[in-house]
């Protein structure tokens, strides 16, 4: 029933645009939503059933995909996309992938449009962490859902009670958001373009008002205050939290935020380098925007990627890899993640010609126990795995090789560019079914997903 109310403020955009085909398309949403909610309450009522760590992941799970199945629903009902592209776009929005099946972005209804940026805003933070603010009584189920939903957040400096720790990630994330829109604003967009823009960058989304993304404004203003809010806002929401109170000693400390920085100025660099040797007219400039567009997984452009040399397609593909800090709205393996498999290789290498030495994996003042360098490999094969099974079958569909690598690329790691794929329109039937399985793999971190389709998991216990 909750997600019902998700729906009104497009409503509300309809009725200002005196759009009202999409206004019909809202109301007819909201009544699905509610009528549906409404029933599975009824139904379950009278359950007293704990949440323990196999409901709790059944319940992201589950909820991540029928919350895009509602989500669809406006531009389903609105006549704009078939049920395949009308999922695809919305688990697009509420994972913060940013991949879309529009070819002609710009004649949509404005609230439509509304309604596509909004939903990367959503998910940005997890629709889950809006529901434990007024669900208090999932109790300690509550906090494995949050931490199912935004792993990292009980680090650093947020420690307090699940519902206080939603409150202040909500404030900080709205004051990010009128920030970032007045600074648009005054940078020379629309209100109506600077509000969706900041939706889609607070949430390292990349969902643009515009075919040409951020390249259709030619604006180096624009650009720099975009670089600025993407690079924030890939970085964890609880290191953000210990900047707004002053506390900048945290952030200098922190292992990942360094290595995040050393990553992001190398990757620049080099391909930098490598469109200035290519004769682009702004080679570093390209360079800039698009290291950070797609190492925080933003996915914005400000030229056509296609057009770049082969080796900077290839380190743009290993900048997906990476992705951005954990406990932030970025996609991609988690700067943690790559820092932690650098450190077990050197760590091993080292154990090969010092082997009575003994060995402890450190990350700053964390110690990773056996456990979790475990859980880590255990992470990266299903990962490799799941990126397999999406190349082979996109090549099944006669899909070109390098498309339908980068394509499942982009789409596992929540980027939305991809090198190669001018629109995901052009991708089949099944081959959108099986990429927007992946954005939801990809938001969840694999897990939630993966462990729905195993059939032990749902046997009792």
């Amino acid at each position: 029933m909750a997600v019902s109310i998700l729906f009104i403020p497009s409503l509300l955009c309809s009725l200002f645009y005196w759009e009202f085909k999409m206004s019909g398309a809202f109301l007819s949403t909201m009544l699905c939503s509610f009528t549906t909610g409404l029933l599975l309450y009824v139904l379950s009522r009278r359950e007293n059933t704990p949440l323990y760590h196999r409901e709790t992941l059944a319940l992201v799970g589950t909820g991540w995909l029928m919350t895009a199945f509602y989500g669809a629903l406006p531009y389903l009902f609105s006549g704009e996309l078939g049920l395949d592209s009308a999922y695809f776009e919305s688990m697009s929005g509420f994972t913060t992938t940013g991949a879309t099946v529009l070819t002609d972005i710009e004649a949509l209804p404005k609230s439509l449009l509304f309604w596509r940026s909004f939903t990367n805003w959503l998910g940005g933070l997890g629709i889950i962490l809006l529901l434990i603010i007024i669900l208090p009584f999932l109790g300690a189920g509550g906090k494995l859902l949050y931490r199912s939903e935004m792993p990292g957040l009980d680090k650093e400096s947020i420690r307090p009670k699940i519902k206080d720790s939603a409150i202040i990630l909500l404030k900080l994330y709205l004051t990010l958001t009128f920030l970032l829109t007045a600074l648009l604003w005054a940078a020379g967009m629309n209100g109506f373009d600077a509000l969706c823009h900041t939706f889609s960058t607070l949430s390292t989304s990349g969902f643009s008002t515009k075919q040409d993304s951020i390249a259709a404004f030619s604006s180096p203003l624009i650009e720099a205050i975009l670089i600025i809010f993407m690079v924030t806002c890939s970085t964890s929401f609880s290191l953000l939290y210990c900047v707004s109170t002053g506390d900048f000693k945290t952030l200098i400390k922190n292992s990942e935020f360094r290595f995040y920085i050393f990553l992001l100025m190398f990757f620049f660099i080099l391909i930098g380098i490598d469109l200035h040797r290519a004769g682009f007219s702004r080679p570093f400039s390209f360079s800039l925007f698009q290291t950070a567009s797609i190492m925080t997984t933003t996915g914005f452009v400000t030229t056509d990627i296609d057009s770049f040399p082969v080796f900077s397609q290839c380190i743009s593909h290993a900048v997906m890899l990476v992705g951005g800090c954990s406990g932030s709205a970025s996609g991609g393996l988690k700067v943690i993640r790559v820092l932690i498999l650098f450190k077990l290789m050197y760590k091993h290498l080292e154990h090969a010609f010092r082997p009575k030495d003994i060995q402890v994996l450190r990350v700053g003042d964390l110690v990773i126990t056996t456990e979790q360098q475990k859980s880590l490999l255990s992470f990266f094969v299903i990962y490799a795995f799941s990126t397999a099974v999406g190349v082979l079958y996109l090549s099944f569909l006669d899909i070109p090789i390098y498309n339908g690598f980068s394509a499942t690329f982009s789409c596992i790691n929540n980027i939305g560019v991809a090198f190669g794929v001018k629109s995901f329109a052009t991708i089949p039937m099944s081959g959108k079914w099986l990429l927007s399985l992946l954005m939801a793999m990809g938001r969840l971190e694999l897990y939630a997903i993966c462990v729905l389709f195993i059939p032990s998991f749902w046997k009792r216990y």
